[in-house]
């Protein structure tokens, strides 16, 4: 098995501003369109939007384990092809090909799925009117401790040096799925057709060219950071290191992930005579306890101090970096657009 903790030059990092997610999943559909349309690929989603509180894709992957325990790898268990969710097959042939017109409409056929990449989306949890949810974007964290790497028995999973990206030799990836158990994330696929497992490469083509992740340019909310977090000027290192308000998800698991959140704010709570009790929030903080730790404390305090700030008119460096005004100010070195480009 591989070095646990290889050594990189740079590291890219995303931070994405859970404030500033809608849900509309055009990450994840660009991701989809680009990267998983080959043989054995239908249900693979390399980039997912899930709604918090939810049991994500593959169903309920927070109990499944993995990660490192007591600085030791622990395997967990392999998400099933449904916990996954299968793609759904439609009567295409009878709607568009079979002269019914009108009489033949749209469905599933065969037996349905039982779960999909957004099966809860949009689903909260608490009582009205103090319900509450909101959306989390996932892929793969591009560890830099990376459990799929140690527990790989061929070999087949490295670190690149110039980025920091996780990437499999396909040529040299027999199948054994031990990597996905050893992920704690569950971002790791298996192409049955191919008999090999895939996962997020980080656009590795694009960034050989100065060009943003799909899942960070197509992003119509302007949510997402990206950039090397070994730049002290680069934002992604000053909302993680400087501000301290992007923080990992699950970092109990000690694979250092490099997918970094802001938290989700939250509105006041509402009693039982319609007043606001400004004093306690609809989402609990327990909750994202559990999601990014006990700094999140901290950092939802910074969040919403800067945001006092600027209610009173005095400015914040913070909040002008988390408007982002200028698109090329999230993207590092790679804002060149991939428009322009010549692609081989």
């Amino acid at each position: 098995m591989a070095d646990a903790t290889p050594s990189t030059h740079r590291q890219v990092a995303w931070v994405i501003d859970l404030n500033r997610c809608i849900g509309c999943q055009t990450c994840s559909v660009a991701c989809k369109v680009l990267w998983t349309q080959g043989e054995g690929e239908d249900p693979m989603w390399w980039c997912t939007v899930n709604t918090k509180p939810g049991r994500g894709t593959p169903r309920d992957w927070e109990q499944m384990g993995g990660g490192y325990r007591n600085g030791e790898l622990a395997l967990g268990r392999l998400p099933t092809a449904e916990e996954f969710g299968e793609a759904w097959e439609f009567n295409h042939a009878e709607v568009y090909e079979s002269g019914k017109g009108q009489d033949a409409f749209l469905k599933p056929i065969g037996a349905p799925p039982t779960w999909g990449m957004n099966w809860d989306e949009d689903i909260g949890a608490g009582t009205f009117p103090n319900a509450h949810f909101f959306y989390l974007p996932r892929l793969c964290n591009h560890c830099s401790r990376p459990a799929c790497l140690e527990a790989c028995p061929n070999d087949a999973i490295y670190k690149r040096e110039e980025d920091g990206l996780v990437l499999r030799d396909e040529d040299r990836c027999k199948g054994a799925q031990t990597c996905a158990r050893a992920c704690p994330y569950k971002k790791i696929y298996f192409n049955p057709a191919r008999k090999v497992s895939q996962h997020c490469i980080g656009c590795f083509p694009r960034l050989e060219k100065g060009v943003a992740p799909a899942c960070v340019r197509q992003c119509p909310g302007r949510a997402v950071f990206f950039g090397f977090l070994d730049d002290a000027k680069a934002t992604v290192h000053r909302l993680v290191r400087e501000w301290e308000v992007a923080l990992p998800l699950h970092a109990e698991w000690n694979t250092e992930p490099n997918v970094f959140y802001i938290p989700p704010l939250s509105t006041p709570w509402i009693r039982e005579d319609g007043s606001v009790d400004e004093s306690r929030r609809r989402l609990p903080t327990g909750y994202l306890e559990s999601l990014f730790g006990p700094r999140v404390r901290a950092a939802v305090g910074t969040l919403e101090s800067e945001m006092s700030k600027r209610r009173q008119g005095r400015p914040s460096e913070l909040m002008k970096t988390l408007i982002a005004y200028d698109w090329k100010e999230m993207l590092g070195p790679f804002t060149r657009d991939p428009a322009e480009l010549t692609w081989s």
